[in-house]
């Protein structure tokens, strides 16, 4: 047996093991039994007894620390608290009575007006960071105007998946494409823009349907708030200033990360402790607190508002997929991949846009349906250098097979509850709520979503070869200007 430098050993029964542990996980996750924590705690305590026990090394505990994705857990956390403070301001209650002001008689209006700013937000920032912010005022919100949680909250978690597909900074994925494959943040923007407008739209309508199916004549009843200008009112604004400045710092991180090359979890840590020294500084100047009372405020944010359990869901899986790239399964995955696209076209006898076209609808499905199995990062890690080697073996200009990999990886997240992290971090926030969506419910729609999405994709990745980048835009374009018209002609029929 091969051994790495991980100390994980690389031949094919180990390679099975792991694989057999990751789908146990993903079929005993589906049927609930237990809960996801449990699940998968269970399956890394069996991954290192047969590391310990066994030759076959999967993982050894020394080599966890590189399995561990420390950014993203820290970031999570930072945005939690940050969360956390700014809920001490009120200001998630008053952004509720704002929208049901302006959208208060199309309770409807107001919840896809809420799936685009979440998708718009996730572009920009990511769409972690935005489904933290977010979903506290979707959840208001929705409760508020008496909407079923399930159809406002599962489109608004799709939203951040595809809204991050968009952009360099917005999905994690991207932003390994684009070091790996020298590609900036406006050659994200410009190729990925209309497609993912265009299936935001495609999600507009089919939710919009959905909700109104629900809601049935409450859907565009008035819910309007309590008195215009009245309601629930900010109630620290002197602290809701800091933090707005605070924010804008974060952002402002998160969108210069290609200049000063800082993970995500960096600003976000920084914003949260100074969240917190200034929430505890003014405490201080308003009042004359005993020693218990001052670390109260500090021990609510760590104990109330950021979701532990969902930490460490995130902390196990990443060890259980650490052992999938230490035995090399998932490089064996995209190797066969590579020669499924060499293979096959050599048997289907393709040219050369029919080589390319092959290749890219291969490399987005593949990607798209891995994506919604087990987390994309390592996935995406190992494929880079295969489709950078593919790329140059390749006729013609290939480089239509980065945007496969970043829509499938992306885009696939969507297909489970754990396929990307602003699934499994809405989900917990929503739990914490007494609010919880089952496995099942949310693959009855991730599936459709994840399917139309890749769908889309694939026109586009053939657009992409058959007519070039400028002309597949233009096609899009017009596409995108049909599908907002056919989509407000919709709105204005359901409006009366």
């Amino acid at each position: 047996m091969h051994e790495t430098l991980l100390g994980s050993t690389t031949d094919p029964i180990s390679q099975g093991i792991v694989a057999a542990l990751l789908v146990a996980l993903f079929a005993t996750l589906a049927v609930e039994k237990a809960h996801r924590v449990l699940v998968v705690m269970t399956a890394v305590a069996v991954m290192w007894a047969v590391t310990y026990l066994t030759p076959y090394k999967l993982l050894t505990f020394e080599a966890t620390a590189q399995a561990l994705d420390v950014n993203v857990l820290l970031l999570l956390a930072a945005m939690m608290a940050l969360v956390g403070v700014l809920k001490e301001t009120g200001v998630f209650a008053w952004a509720v009575e704002r929208i049901l002001e302006r959208f208060g008689g199309q309770p409807v209006r107001a919840i896809t007006l809420l799936w685009w700013f979440t998708a718009i937000a996730s572009a920009f920032l990511d769409n972690v960071t935005t489904v933290i912010f977010v979903t506290p005022i979707v959840l208001a919100t929705a409760q508020r105007i008496g909407a079923p949680i399930r159809q406002v909250l599962l489109p608004v978690i799709m939203a951040a998946n595809i809204g991050g597909t968009a952009t360099l900074i917005g999905d994690p994925p991207n932003i390994m494409i684009g070091s790996g494959a020298g590609l900036t943040f406006l050659q994200f923007l410009e190729e990925l823009t209309i497609p993912v407008l265009i299936m935001m739209c495609g999600l507009h309508w089919w939710g919009a349907r959905q909700l109104r199916v629900a809601m049935g004549a409450r859907a565009d009843a008035p819910a309007q708030a309590d008195e215009p200008g009245y309601g629930p009112r900010i109630t620290d604004p002197g602290l809701l200033r800091w933090l707005g400045g605070i924010s804008l710092f974060v952002l402002v991180g998160f969108v210069t990360h290609g200049i000063t090359h800082m993970p995500a979890a960096v600003p976000a840590l920084l914003g949260a402790t100074a969240a917190l020294v200034v929430q505890d500084v003014r405490y201080l100047r308003a009042a004359r607190p005993t020693h218990e009372e001052r670390q109260h405020g500090i021990l609510h944010v760590l104990e109330k508002e950021i979701e532990w359990p969902t930490l460490t869901f995130f902390a196990f899986l990443f060890i259980l997929v650490g052992a999938a790239v230490g035995t090399g399964l998932i490089e064996t995955l995209a190797g066969g991949l590579r020669r499924a696209i060499t293979d096959g076209s050599a048997a289907l006898g393709f040219g050369e846009r029919g080589t390319l076209i092959f290749a890219a609808l291969l490399v987005c499905w593949v990607a798209g349906i891995l994506s919604a199995l087990m987390d994309n990062i390592p996935f995406v890690a190992v494929s880079i250098p295969i489709i950078g080697s593919l790329i140059a073996a390749l006729p013609g200009d290939a480089t239509v097979l980065w945007w496969a990999l970043s829509l499938g990886a992306c885009l696939g997240g969507n297909g489970s509850p754990i396929g990307a992290s602003a699934n499994v971090t809405t989900l917990g926030m929503a739990e914490r709520q007494g609010i919880r969506i089952t496995f099942s419910e949310f693959a009855a729609v991730g599936a459709r979503v994840t399917a139309f999405t890749l769908v889309v994709s694939s026109t586009f990745l053939a657009g992409y070869v058959v007519l070039g980048p400028d002309r597949v835009a233009v096609a899009g374009a017009g596409v995108l200007a049909l599908a907002f018209v056919a989509l407000w002609r919709y709105e204005a029929s359901a409006h009366g």
